[in-house]
């Protein structure tokens, strides 16, 4: 049986792999499962002060991946273009 934490622990790695072949799209959606996962294991913990932290980054996360998708960050990962 998988635990939150090995199948966050996937999903990161997922994520991870997804980023260096610059899937960066398709890895934050993978990135905020794995941040399911993590928030339901601080939760299973009773350890609400780490859940709070990691729903307030992943509500970050998922506001960058908006702004992502809609263009608006003006920054890019060219040299010449920064």
């Amino acid at each position: 049986m998988f635990s939150f934490a090995i199948l966050g622990g996937i999903l990161l790695n997922i994520g991870a792999y997804l980023t260096y072949k610059g899937n960066i799209y398709q890895a934050v959606i993978v990135y905020m499962f794995a941040d399911l996962c993590w928030i339901i294991m601080a939760y299973e913990k009773k350890d609400f002060v780490g859940a709070g932290f990691i729903i307030v980054g992943t509500i970050f996360g998922f506001l960058a991946y908006l702004k992502m998708k809609d263009s608006e960050m003006n920054k890019s990962l060219n040299e010449e273009d920064a």
